[in-house]
């Protein structure tokens, strides 16, 4: 990638604070890159990412293909600008309680954010743009935890396996409700059909834990999982964790 699309790219980021003229010199255009980027959360939110195109964005917009370059340098540039985009779309709440209590806030805020837009599970943030929006955000969330003791990395540390455990959960109960929506059947439906079959070869004597468990959660769920129940379970043992690491600090 060229100096100047990285530099393009963070002005666009940062565009409402820089000041700077959007879009590239030339005609006046059309549209403003905001009304771009949220034709591209558009086309996401109804198709998801390996279907999004810059194509796609432009037929939303009525525009030609390449006019979507004169806004930004390419697909995956216009991509980090919708996620800080959504990212900035609630306000984060002021934080109080016990750091547990600020924490179960962080995540759960994570948590609806990725059901209110799941193509964000799809994008590939190994190295994320660098936007307001995502720079406010880690901000707060270091704020829950801050002056409890904790080292700066595992401050850094906490809250980046909080948002792992979150999205992990989180592509659970959004992949369960999409089998569900695209096959048109429950999963409490699946088993009543496909039971008979499965215990002529899974015989009990064969799986003895696996069975006696797999029935009662089955009972229990009504469903092969629980997504929800297993955030809210899992958030607990981590929750757990993390006083325990600030108990020993303070």
């Amino acid at each position: 990638m060229e100096n100047r699309d990285v530099d393009r790219t963070l002005g666009l980021l940062w565009r409402r604070r820089l000041g700077v003229p959007q879009g590239t010199r030339g005609p006046k255009q059309r549209f403003s890159v905001d009304e771009v980027i949220r034709a591209g959360i558009a086309v996401a939110d109804e198709e998801g990412l390996p279907a999004f195109s810059m194509r796609k964005v432009a037929d939303r917009l009525g525009l030609k293909l390449m006019s979507i370059y004169t806004y930004v340098p390419g697909r995956s540039e216009l991509i980090g600008l919708m996620v800080d985009e959504v990212i900035g779309e609630r306000e984060h709440p002021a934080h109080t309680g016990t750091p547990r209590d600020r924490l179960t806030g962080v995540a759960r805020h994570m948590w609806d954010e990725y059901h209110r837009h799941p193509w964000l599970l799809q994008v590939e943030e190994s190295r994320p743009w660098i936007g307001p929006h995502g720079s406010d955000r880690y901000e707060w969330q270091l704020a829950a935890i801050e002056g409890e003791g904790l080292t700066d990395i595992e401050m850094d540390q906490v809250i980046t396996t909080l948002a792992a455990f979150t999205a992990g959960t989180a592509r659970m109960s959004i992949d369960a409700r999409r089998t569900a929506e695209q096959s048109g059947v429950s999963d409490a439906e699946w088993w009543e059909v496909n039971a008979p079959l499965l215990e002529k070869v899974m015989p009990p004597d064969a799986y003895p834990i696996s069975g006696r468990v797999g029935t009662t959660a089955g009972e229990e769920y009504n469903a092969v999982a629980d997504p929800d129940r297993t955030f809210r379970f899992g958030l607990q043992l981590l929750l757990n964790s993390i006083d325990m690491l600030l108990t020993r600090r303070t």
